[in-house]
């Protein structure tokens, strides 16, 4: 089992944390919603919590519940820009259709 992020992802993390002053990584999951049935939900992680599962990947800690890694599971990560839009996008291996949207996803 592993989450992993790129470069670009890894950097957005550790400026933000650096900027906001305080947390320990990235926290994901899903929850049930949209279209498709789920979509990711993204926020900085300020504590482990008891049976979160925590990753490391290039210097930041990735949190993730038990329940929302079975979801993603080998999910790569990635922080884009285009003009002034800017996102994390995931690239999850387990996904079998996305929403013409792109918010939400089915496994």
């Amino acid at each position: 089992m592993a989450i992993s992020l790129t470069e670009s992802a890894a950097n957005r993390v550790k400026s933000f944390l650096a900027s906001r002053g305080q947390g320990i990584g990235l926290r994901l999951g899903v929850r049930r919603t949209g279209c498709s049935g789920f979509a990711y939900v993204v926020n900085y992680a300020d504590e482990v919590r008891p049976g979160d599962v925590v990753f490391e990947d290039r210097g930041v800690k990735i949190v993730v519940d038990p329940d929302s890694l079975e979801l993603i599971d080998g999910t790569t990560v990635d922080f884009v820009k285009q003009g002034l839009n800017e996102a994390f996008r995931f690239r999850n291996p387990n996904v079998k259709g996305e929403c013409g949207c792109g918010e939400s996803f089915s496994v």
